[in-house]
């Protein structure tokens, strides 16, 4: 099942800025997280692959540690 999507352009005086917002049904299946990093990765001029970043893994294992008793 796919989900279009609009791109929205912000024009200003010396700059633009592109956004695409991911719909809240691809986000909680995806289980995004607030300030997570992601990388576009142009595979051609129809396709781009989103890919999660390495570190946000490492990130996630360190806050799922169990934190020993005192």
């Amino acid at each position: 099942m796919g989900f279009p999507t609009k791109i929205q352009l912000i024009k200003r005086t010396a700059s633009e800025q592109w956004y695409i917002n991911f719909p809240s049904a691809v986000a909680q299946a995806m289980e995004f997280q607030k300030g997570e990093v992601v990388e576009w990765v142009i595979e051609d001029k129809k396709r781009m692959t989103l890919t999660r970043s390495t570190k946000n893994e490492d990130e996630n294992k360190d806050k799922k540690k169990p934190v020993p008793d005192r």
